[in-house]
């Protein structure tokens, strides 16, 4: 295989920068449906106020959220 010409690379450039344009925009789109305008977003601060989280706790749930994950 040779290298590619000016062109070819031109056109694989063109190429990525409509993919990173489409992927802006559908970003724009999940967010704009998921956080609707004019919709409070929901503060969760405050919510653990007067627990106790321990480092046992947060190694349970890691291990919960990522059993199924294989490494």
């Amino acid at each position: 295989m040779g290298h590619p010409t000016t062109n070819d690379t031109a056109d694989i450039l063109y190429k990525i920068r409509n993919i990173e344009k489409e992927i802006a925009a559908l970003k724009l789109f999940v967010i704009k449906k998921w956080n609707p305008p004019g919709k409070k977003n929901v503060s969760l601060k405050g919510v653990l106020k007067n627990v106790d989280v321990t480092e046992e706790d947060i190694a349970d749930a890691k291990k919960s959220l990522y059993s199924n994950i294989e490494v």
